[in-house]
């Protein structure tokens, strides 16, 4: 049985050159800055890295870079996904040479598919692959796994090993965790949404994919500690301050240009991504920009922008619901109840 993969992974993007092309020696400054900053993996290949606007060659040649520079420090998850099984089960073997832990494969996209057909989909791969599998589940783009397929491959198939979940969906995540479990205890459960990564820790996921990682894995990591070790408070109030960063990022712009700016300011040359931007687009990417270094400011990562930055305010720890809460739990302490 192996062991159950667990923490953040990065969704890391990849760095452009003014032409277009990979900067192999950014990606591997990245890469290492990344695993300096304690992530506990790397998710090469993932929406938050395009994976569809590079070329099959171009995405194996991201993994070769991140895998010769990581050398067995963190694990790769790598993303697998491409047009068709064939194809996929060809990546996989590819990521296996290369010493990757798992591969995460995002169900078959463009066409919607029904549950039977995205278990045939992932049984023919499961079937032939020799590296470990995370299912990919983000219905907002591609056809939804839904629990009993989750369910039926796991219980079939010892490779599917993982699922990551980009719906934010909490109930759908119990769901999950409840069906599979008590089945597969090596089974990992990852949240893709950062706005819920301390709820989906809460009710036993195992970690997450979380974009927000690539920019202050300092703040995600931490995060995914606090909660872990039940400091509840500490890790609310995190958890309020990364989804204010997450929506500034993931809300103000077409995904994940957002992201990239962020990227920069945190010291890493992006380039331009592949998808174009409106004359429009560049000119609020900008403004976003300086958004983005005020709240990364906040944190003592970057200088304040030239012209300075509003006065934060505080995140929402006194709302009414908080106190509440609190005011029930001392009142129970207060009898010798939950102490």
């Amino acid at each position: 049985m192996s062991v159950r993969l667990s923490g953040i992974f990065t969704p890391n993007m990849v760095p452009l050159d003014p032409q277009g092309r990979i900067q192999e020696r950014e990606l591997r400054r990245y890469t290492n800055w990344l695993i300096e900053k304690g992530v506990h993996g790397l998710y090469p290949n993932g929406s938050t890295g395009e994976f569809l606007r590079f070329t099959p060659e171009e995405r194996r040649q991201i993994i070769e870079i991140m895998a010769d520079e990581t050398r067995g420090r963190v694990p790769i998850l790598a993303g697998a996904a491409e047009a068709n099984a064939r194809e996929t089960i060809l990546a996989c073997e590819r990521y296996h040479e290369l010493g990757c832990r798992a591969v995460a494969i995002v169900s078959p996209f463009y066409y919607k598919l029904s549950p039977a057909s995205v278990y045939a989909y992932f049984a023919e791969i499961a079937k032939n692959s020799p590296i470990d599998i995370t299912l990919y589940n983000i219905p907002m783009f591609a056809s939804p796994i839904d629990v009993p397929t989750v369910q039926r491959l796991a219980d079939e198939f010892e490779r599917v090993v993982a699922i990551k979940d980009s719906s934010g969906d909490l109930p759908h995540m119990i769901r999950l965790i409840a069906a599979v479990r008590p089945h597969r205890p090596d089974f990992s459960f990852l949240t893709g949404w950062d706005a819920a990564l301390m709820p989906m820790i809460l009710i036993g996921c195992d970690g997450g994919t979380n974009a927000t990682s690539g920019v202050v894995p300092e703040i995600t990591r931490k995060l995914y500690e606090l909660t872990i070790a039940h400091r509840i408070d500490e890790a609310r109030e995190l958890q309020y301050r990364l989804v204010k960063l997450f929506d500034s990022m993931i809300y103000s712009i077409d995904f994940p240009e957002g992201f990239r700016a962020a990227v920069e300011l945190r010291g890493f040359p992006m380039g331009e991504g592949r998808q174009p931007l409106s004359t429009g687009q560049k000119i609020d990417l900008e403004t976003i920009s300086k958004e983005i270094a005020c709240l990364l400011a906040e944190h003592g990562f970057v200088n304040e922008p030239v012209g300075g930055c509003p006065v934060p305010r505080s995140a929402p720890q006194g709302t009414e619901v908080d106190s509440i809460v609190r005011q029930v739990v001392a009142e129970l302490r207060r009898h010798g109840i939950g102490t």
